[in-house]
C-alpha cells in the first residue's frame, strides 16, 4: 500500500485538474495492479471523472451547478439557514452533497486506467481562495 496526500491551491469555483500528479504517484509506487482510490478532505468542494479535452465542458458544469444551487443571498435561496460562514458556504455544502468526495480509479500495467478523454478534478464551490488536501490511497 502507498499514500500520499496532495495539497492543491485554488482560486475560486472551478475544476482544477489533477491526472498528472496522481499519475506520477501511481508510476512511482511501483504497484501494476491495484485500486487508487482519491478522497477530498473538504465538505465545501468535490471530485470529478470528467472530460479534460474541451475547456468548455468544465465552463459548462461551472454554469449549470451556479444555476444549480445559487448563493444563499439569491431570492431562490431564501430558505437557507446556515450563513454563518458566507453566501456562499452552505451552497458549496449542497453541490458537494450532490457530487463525490471519494473516487476509485482501477490501476493496471502500473498507470490509472482512466478513459481517452478522462481527467480527474477537485470541483471547488467556494468563491475565495483555499487550500485543498486530496488523499491519494493506493492498494
Amino acid at each position: 500500500m502507498h499514500q500520499t496526500t496532495l495539497t492543491l491551491p485554488t482560486k475560486g469555483p472551478g475544476l482544477y485538474e489533477f491526472t498528472d500528479r496522481a499519475a506520477v504517484f501511481v508510476r512511482e509506487a511501483g504497484i501494476e495492479t491495484g485500486l487508487l482510490t482519491v478522497f477530498v478532505r473538504h465538505t465545501s468542494c468535490s471530485l470529478l471523472i470528467q472530460e479534460n479535452a474541451d475547456p468548455d465542458v468544465r465552463r459548462d458544469l461551472d454554469t449549470f451547478f451556479a444555476r444549480l444551487v445559487p448563493p444563499a443571498d439569491d431570492p431562490a435561496m431564501s430558505w437557507v439557514i446556515h450563513t454563518t460562514e458566507g453566501p456562499d458556504d452552505m451552497p458549496a455544502h449542497i453541490k458537494a452533497a450532490l457530487t463525490a468526495v471519494s473516487l476509485s480509479i482501477p490501476v493496471g500495467g502500473g498507470r490509472l486506467l482512466l478513459g481517452t478523454w478522462q481527467g480527474l478534478y477537485l470541483f471547488e464551490h467556494r468563491d475565495s481562495p483555499r487550500r485543498r488536501e486530496i488523499v491519494l490511497h493506493l492498494a
